[in-house]
């Protein structure tokens, strides 16, 4: 175990007291109990603030401060988890592409996930996918439909490259795009550097949160409060109208401490 990182801590962060064999039970019951209990969120970029992706800072802002992260601090604690308690863990890198038309062209890898191998096959490990957090492991197979608790996904194989696309009220709509090469750590930090200071991304510009339980998918845009059923058919919405009332959203709803004080949050996104 990698002295950066503490496996009880986590599973007391995420609540969770299953089994600790590399098992898909296992594997299943963590990636639930992080969604449930670690939000995505990205407030670090929308104020300007660095994102260190390194095991210790992860570790440090997550689980011992109560805050969440996106997919590279995510990702990142999980694949720590998994591999201390045994796992064979792939690290990957994906192309964004859940905002996009079918016909536009690639976006640059800047998102990260995992495979994990078990001996009934590999499976795709993600719970750092803020657009449409993944509540269980997906089986590596193409062309076949996968129920989860709350959603339907389906991956696809085409010239070597994973499609994963999430059905919604509309339709099938593309997540991201991946193939099977491995990432080291210092893949991970160039695209975390663009991620987190780029004006082509949202998280600079835009306060996103996301938290998916057994029953619910709880969304924050800027001041929008979004709350989903299974397959993204939205149950109810609000307009956030006070710093007081996001702190308290931000606070209850998602569990998140916030890092400032809360009128520095809506100072950028009050308009």
């Amino acid at each position: 175990m990698s002295p950066d990182f503490n496996l009880d801590k986590y599973l007391a962060r995420i609540g969770y007291r299953g089994p600790l064999t590399p098992s898909f039970d296992t594997l299943a019951g963590l990636q639930a109990a992080h969604v449930d209990a670690i939000a995505f969120e990205g407030i670090d970029p929308l104020l300007g603030r660095p994102v260190n992706i390194d095991l210790a800072s992860v570790q440090a802002k997550i689980v011992d401060g109560r805050r969440g992260g996106y997919c590279f601090e995510q990702n990142a604690l999980l694949k720590a988890a998994l591999e201390a308690i045994g796992f064979a863990v792939t690290p990957l890198s994906a192309r964004v592409r859940w905002r996009l038309d079918a016909a536009a062209p690639h976006t640059p890898r800047t998102h990260m996930m995992l495979k994990v191998d078990l001996p009934e096959g590999p499976y795709l490990a993600d719970v750092g996918f803020g657009s449409c957090l993944l509540d269980t492991p997906l089986r590596m197979v193409p062309d076949i439909e996968q129920p989860t608790a709350m959603g339907m996904f389906r991956l696809t194989l085409s010239d070597g490259l994973y499609w994963l696309a999430a059905k919604q009220p509309a339709g099938w709509r593309t997540m991201y795009v991946f193939d099977l090469t491995p990432q080291i750590h210092a893949d991970y930090v160039l695209s975390n550097w663009f991620t987190s200071t780029s004006p082509l991304t949202p998280f600079t510009s835009m306060l996103i949160l996301e938290r998916l339980t057994s029953e619910a998918r709880y969304k924050l845009v800027n001041r929008r409060l979004v709350v989903e059923a299974r397959d993204g058919e939205i149950r109810s919405e609000q307009i956030i109208e006070t710093p007081e009332a996001l702190q308290r959203v931000v606070e209850e709803v998602f569990g998140v401490t916030l890092p400032v004080a809360v009128d520095a949050i809506w100072a950028r996104i009050e308009n």
